[in-house]
């Protein structure tokens, strides 16, 4: 058997071309020192109007009432709920990358985890809107949260799951920002030391908190680390699976189902190293960073992304034969008649979300399409697409007809003020994530260094196997 001194010679290096030390600093942390492109000004701009469009959206449903959307008798959840479920699902891929990636020491997560932690942030801030906006007398959010309890029982309903999403995500909001931000500090502390004027100097550094790069300062930040994985890598899990329980612990035909927990998690990962490509690509492009994030991280999340459109598929399947199964009407007029029949109101959703979910994914199982950029940025957003027809086809098909004809309602259809709310959250998160790129490297400069001596072009020396070497050779070759 062979023996090798780095990796695996069918692992490709992470970081290309002839980097040292310094040349990685100059490559990430440079285009913060610049003045932004035309093209990011652009964006910037875009995001910003969309951004307002979502505040005067949201002011009419404040001022006016919860009227201002067509919710109606039946569908009394519809595209506010559908959009928080998604934006959660969409904030699970950070979480996911940066601590169990770590904690099983994959080395192709440095490059890729500090924009997924930022889109955890800024998806997770998108998805708390929903909810609270929903409430109505959203002066009475406060009573959601933990208060002291003077004024009798305030949480009469506390085994529902409605309370316990606010627990969930805001735990999953504060440890997430806890590991993007202390993962953030050798990086702040190499840009005060770059800085070219007081103000940037002064700024950078009350964000580095005085990081020195002391050897006990880096025992510390490994241990946080560390720390904080080890509290994430179960809020990945039961994250999604308490948003899950708010439909499956429910009655309604189409929702009362023990495959939802594991079914949305699954999801979640899926829609969420989706949205991680989308951005990703775009940061690659503009940023000119392909010899950081490169085919190998492309690749490496595509294979990701295919065994999850799979799990989410085989719960599908599972759905349906369990509606067949059961031999219960109800369940069997949920799938096969609102969900299955194109030719009923809502069908073309669920075909929608059949296809781009789990049929055309099925292309990643070639390696050629998954190293394939335009191919890979195309699916990105389509399997977004797909994953938000799930959510809309569980929420709406389920409840647009009760179970008497005469409660049936009219099609339902957004307002313009729903479908603002929801551009506005997306003017939220692009106006943050550009904001972010500008200010705050967007790949981990220290994490990058420390890894390059094993995954980098330079060092990734030709494999020689062990049979071909003298003694003396091997001693001095593998000594360490």
């Amino acid at each position: 058997m062979s023996l090798f001194k780095y990796e695996s010679e069918v692992r490709e290096p992470l970081v290309k071309g002839n980097k040292t030390y310094h040349q990685i600093t100059e490559d990430i942390i440079s285009p913060i020192e610049v003045k932004p492109t035309k093209l990011w000004y652009v964006g910037f701009v875009l995001a910003i109007c969309l951004l307002g469009f979502g505040v005067v959206s949201v002011y009419e449903e404040v001022v006016y009432g919860i009227g201002q959307w067509n919710l109606n008798k039946t569908v009394g959840w519809g595209w506010d709920i559908t959009n928080f479920v998604w934006w959660v699902g969409i904030g699970h891929a950070g979480t996911l990358i940066s601590a169990i990636l770590l904690l099983f020491r994959q080395g192709w997560r440095t490059g890729v985890n500090r924009a997924a932690e930022a889109m955890t942030i800024f998806a997770v801030m998108c998805a708390g809107q929903f909810p609270i906006f929903h409430m109505g007398r959203v002066w009475m959010a406060m009573f959601v949260m933990p208060y002291p309890n003077t004024r009798g029982s305030l949480w009469p309903n506390f085994e529902s799951p409605l309370l316990w999403d606010v627990f969930a995500i805001s735990t999953y909001f504060t440890v997430s920002l806890l590991f993007w931000y202390s993962g953030l500090l050798p990086d702040f502390a190499t840009v005060r030391d770059r800085a070219k004027t007081k103000l940037r100097r002064l700024l950078y550094g009350a964000a580095a908190f005085g990081w020195t790069g002391s050897t006990k300062h880096w025992q510390r930040h490994e241990s946080l680390s560390l720390v904080l994985a080890g509290l994430s890598t179960p809020l990945v899990l039961s994250v999604h699976t308490i948003v899950s329980f708010d439909f499956a612990t429910s009655v309604i035909p189409g929702w009362h189902t023990a495959i939802f927990p594991p079914y949305f998690v699954a999801g979640a990962v899926f829609s969420g190293f989706a949205m991680v490509q989308t951005l990703l690509l775009m940061v690659r492009h503009l940023l000119g960073l392909q010899d950081y994030i490169t085919m190998g991280h492309i690749e490496a999340m595509n294979k990701v992304i295919v065994l999850t459109a799979s799990i989410v598929g085989c719960a599908y399947l599972t759905e349906l034969f369990m509606a067949w199964y059961s031999q219960n009407k109800y369940e069997g007029y949920a799938f096969f008649y609102s969900r299955v029949n194109l030719f009923s109101p809502y069908g073309w959703s669920y075909w929608g979300m059949m296809s781009c979910n789990v049929i055309v994914p099925q292309i990643f199982w070639f390696k050629k399409i998954r190293r394939n950029i335009f191919i890979t940025f195309f699916m990105s957003i389509l399997i977004n697409v797909g994953m938000w027809f799930e959510r809309f086809v569980i929420i709406v098909t389920s409840i647009y007809r009760d179970y008497l004809p005469s409660s049936w309602t009219i099609y339902y259809s957004p307002s313009i003020w729903e479908l603002g709310f929801y551009l506005g959250t997306f003017g939220l998160f692009f106006t943050c994530f550009f904001l972010f790129a500008k200010y705050f490297p967007t790949i981990a400069v220290a994490e990058i260094k420390s890894v390059l001596k094993t995954t980098g072009d330079n060092y990734h020396e030709k494999m020689v196997p062990v049979e071909t070497l003298e003694p003396e050779d091997f001693a001095h070759k593998y000594a360490h």
